[in-house]
């Protein structure tokens, strides 16, 4: 209790990870006593070969026996491995509920100081600011674009009647102006025959013609 005073109580997820350290070097210790073991294990099976080559059949035996001890002290091993691995997992899947946890437990209290420092009713109050402030802005900008002056003298109906007038001018010049032909190109366009004079033999034969017809 002293120490936890003058220190503090130690940060739950410093546990965790000194737990999840001293548990791997368990599981480091229980597997090399297991590479032990399965070596003595297969060094009693080549001494029961030798006592049964020279028919020292009790001796074989003996070292059978110790052969099974070995091996049963490998299984054990194997489930001491087991229960540290099992036991690791769920302590590294408590330590991401708690750091889940936690990280939502901050979000939320940002959250909720976000929301404490901006209130509804500060909210309502700087949009009716900003709408007032776009208002005054829009009444600017039509003093602005106003006309003043001696522009403002003008008869708007007069100017539009002026309008008119110079819009019925310009059509009728249009219409008045003349409408080019457009020539194929290649072809020019045939000219009328020339007339030719009437001669004193065209008169001869005219008079002729007028006094065989009587």
């Amino acid at each position: 209790m002293f120490m936890n005073r003058l220190f503090g109580k130690p940060k739950p997820e410093a546990n965790t990870l000194q737990t999840l350290d001293k548990l791997n070097e368990t599981l480091e210790m229980l597997e090399k006593k297991e590479g032990v073991l399965i070596k003595k294990a297969a060094g009693e099976v080549e001494k029961a070969k030798e006592f049964s080559r020279v028919k020292n059949k009790r001796a074989a035996i003996q070292c059978l026996k110790r052969k099974r001890l070995y091996e049963q002290q490998v299984e054990q091993l194997g489930n001491f491995q087991l229960r540290i691995h099992d036991q690791m997992i769920m302590l590294e899947g408590a330590k991401a509920t708690t750091e889940t946890v936690d990280a939502l437990r901050t979000g939320a209290s940002a959250m909720k100081a976000m929301q404490k420092a901006t209130n509804i009713d500060d909210v309502d109050k700087t949009m009716d600011e900003i709408n007032e402030q776009t208002e005054n802005m829009k009444q600017i900008q039509e003093a602005l674009s106003a006309p003043f002056g001696t522009a403002a003298d003008f008869d708007e109906d007069e100017l539009e009647a002026e309008l008119q007038e110079l819009e019925e001018t310009e059509l009728e010049e249009q219409l008045l102006q003349p409408v080019p032909i457009h020539v194929p190109q290649g072809k020019q366009p045939t000219r009328p025959a020339a007339q030719k004079k009437p001669t004193a033999e065209d008169d001869e034969l005219a008079a002729l013609q007028a006094e065989m017809a009587l």
